[in-house]
């Protein structure tokens, strides 16, 4: 067992979200401590997003094999990676916390290097993002995040050089106040960019996925882009507002139109097509418009009833007296 007590030494976190990481998370938890567990006083924080494979097992063993740098906490159910994240910030103790994924697309030495350059640069940044020069992932992936990065521009006012990528680190400051977020839809980066501006970027490497499947899907990623729209905006519904008063006022020339037209030309027939076509372009409005309204009214009611980011239903942590497994 490896037990690191040297207080001298920088304190810092890393969160690694599980979900069908069994074949992966292993190699990586014991590389991560081989190459981080000298220079840093490290902290491993797993939390397993209820993946339906060995993953928890698997991360059992590695808190008891290093019970001094690993915890572990097992959801009762799966809530996403976001909301997974959540759960570790909320367990973290470091000075700096990195977030990274278990598919070993972040070669560890590009965590070291992120680590040195994020920690290096203390007092300049809250958060230092990572981007690449080429991405690994799968086109249907790359697709997504070139259209979460295009909307959050948008949305969210971020910077059009900024890459939102998942594997970046935080400075204690600016996890206080991600956690202080208690509503059931987090998104950590809108949680980031509505609290600070000082954000660096560093370039590193990205590499295949070395076993298993992505989790994401078209469904998680919907998700994902609701929770960027309803949670840290209400320009749909400003947008909404402005659709319904363009639409209305070429109804309202559409008819004024018609009307001159009837006057010029009595014999003129009422074209039954138009009519259709009208009702239904309007109806189709007011669906959507409704549809926007819904969903912010939706997540009020779920914030209003207390459903929570997450349930833990284990927690492996290192005994004392405060705190016993």
């Amino acid at each position: 067992m490896r037990e690191i007590t040297n207080m001298s030494k920088l304190k810092v976190s890393i969160v690694i979200p599980v979900f069908n990481g069994e074949q992966s998370i292993g190699r990586l938890t014991n590389e991560l401590i081989a190459a981080l567990g000298d220079p840093y006083d490290l902290e491993i924080v797993l939390v397993n997003d209820n993946s339906p494979d060995n993953s928890e097992a698997i991360c059992i063993s590695l808190f008891k094999e290093n019970p001094g740098i690993v915890r572990f906490y097992s959801l009762a159910r799966n809530v996403g990676e976001h909301n997974a994240v959540m759960a570790g910030l909320n367990q973290v103790s470091g000075d700096y916390i990195a977030i990274m994924d278990d598919d070993f697309q972040n070669p560890i030495s590009e965590v070291v290097k992120l680590l040195d350059y994020a920690t290096a640069a203390r007092n300049d940044c809250d958060v230092t993002y990572t981007y690449y020069k080429k991405k690994q992932h799968s086109l249907f992936r790359n697709l997504g995040s070139w259209f979460n990065d295009k909307v959050a521009n948008f949305m969210l006012d971020k910077p059009k050089d900024l890459y939102l990528s998942s594997f970046k680190v935080m400075n204690r400051f600016i996890v206080e106040e991600i956690i202080k977020y208690e509503l059931p839809y987090p998104y950590i980066d809108g949680l980031i960019l509505r609290t600070t501006d000082k954000i660096a970027t560093i370039a590193v490497n990205h590499h295949e996925r070395r076993a298993g499947r992505s989790g994401y899907t078209l469904r998680k990623l919907i998700r994902l882009w609701l929770n960027m729209f309803t949670n840290f905006s209400i320009l749909p519904l400003r947008i909404s507002f402005i659709f319904g008063i363009l639409t209305s006022t070429l109804g309202l020339v559409f008819a004024a139109l018609t009307l001159i037209e009837k006057f010029s030309n009595p014999d003129m027939p009422v074209g039954y097509a138009s009519v259709i076509i009208a009702v239904l372009i309007f109806a189709g409005i007011q669906l959507v418009s409704v549809g926007v309204i819904g969903e912010y009214v939706g997540r009020i009611f779920l914030s209003q009833n207390r459903k929570p980011q997450y349930t833990i239903r284990k927690r492996f942590e290192k005994k004392n007296e405060n705190n016993p497994v």
